[in-house]
């Protein structure tokens, strides 16, 4: 037991001394820390970005919606049982009868054509069906049309959810992007913890030499150097969250007020805890990454000069 307090105690003490190492260096430890969350946040942030995008595109529930424009020759009964039966379906959420009666009145009303709706001796328009798949877009809704399209009732169907799957191929896209922008910018926060590592044991040689001399072990020589980098890339992940945060509040006000114009209560959604959590963790791991090859490299260098 006395063995592991000692470890651990002995590792509290090196934790606390690259912390102070770092606080002794506040100008270059503060363009450290910028840069690191810099490569964070920009992934971090297109990733909040994209999954705003992809819940705001999901929530179109209507996007998928239909109309079945019936024969003329069905009558308000059959209409209505039409629509009873299509709801009825397993793969059908919802079907809205659109009387004939109500229809000309609506298009009267706003299509500016009133005057010359009025010498038709009778309405032009047949009963309209608008139905709503179950599962949105990502339900057969093609299929679903076709089947209508094939009743005798049916005389038009109108389908146009083509653009619901470009915007999706388009979201996919971008969410590979950030994919490979992520792994990218986290090789750059390696090598530019691993810099700074490398800057620190140059600075620090001599000492490393003496410790060496007296016995000093290899992971001994280390620790303070890989905490170092721990505490690089937790700070760089604690501004990156914050960056993230800031400018979704920024943001937000603008985004509320355009959701607003389209009849819409939908707000910005920012990190998550556990995407919080991740971005730390994914930063303090990062930093510690770049402190194990860093150290690696130049300390076998100096053991073999």
């Amino acid at each position: 037991m006395n063995l592991i307090t000692r470890y651990l105690s002995l590792h509290v003490q090196e934790f606390a001394g690259a912390f102070g190492r770092a606080l002794h260096q506040p100008f270059g430890s503060l363009m450290t820390i910028s840069v690191i969350a810099i490569a964070l946040a920009l992934p971090s942030g297109l990733k909040v970005m994209v999954n705003n995008a992809r819940v705001l595109s999901g929530s179109w529930e209507t996007a998928v919606d239909f109309t079945v424009y019936l024969e003329m020759s069905v009558d308000d009964e059959s209409a209505r049982t039409l629509a009873r039966n299509i709801e009825a379906r397993d793969d059908v959420s919802r079907v809205a009868l659109v009387n004939r009666t109500d229809a000309l009145a609506d298009f009267r009303a706003y299509s500016g054509f009133g005057e010359a709706l009025d010498v038709l001796e009778e309405n032009p328009l047949p009963h309209a069906l608008v139905v709503r798949p179950n599962g949105g877009a990502q339900g057969n809704v093609a299929a679903l049309a076709r089947e209508l399209d094939a009743m005798d009732e049916t005389a038009l169907v109108q389908l146009d959810t083509e653009w619901v799957e470009r915007l999706r191929s388009i979201l996919e896209l971008a969410r590979r992007f950030v994919d490979i922008a992520t792994v990218l910018l986290s090789l750059a926060v390696v090598v530019v913890i691993g810099n700074t590592i490398r800057l620190e044991i140059n600075n620090r040689r001599n000492e490393i030499e003496v410790i060496k001399l007296v016995g000093g072990s290899n992971g001994y020589v280390r620790r303070p150097f890989l905490y170092l980098g721990f505490c690089y890339g937790l700070a760089g992940g604690i501004v990156a969250a914050v960056t993230i945060g800031v400018g979704l509040s920024l943001i937000s006000y603008p985004a509320r007020s355009l959701a607003q114009l389209y009849d819409s209560g939908y707000r910005l959604v920012g990190l998550s805890v556990e995407q919080t959590a991740l971005l730390l963790g994914s930063g303090a791991v990062l930093g510690w990454a770049g402190a194990v090859i860093a150290t690696a490299r130049h300390l076998h260098r100096i053991e073999t000069t």
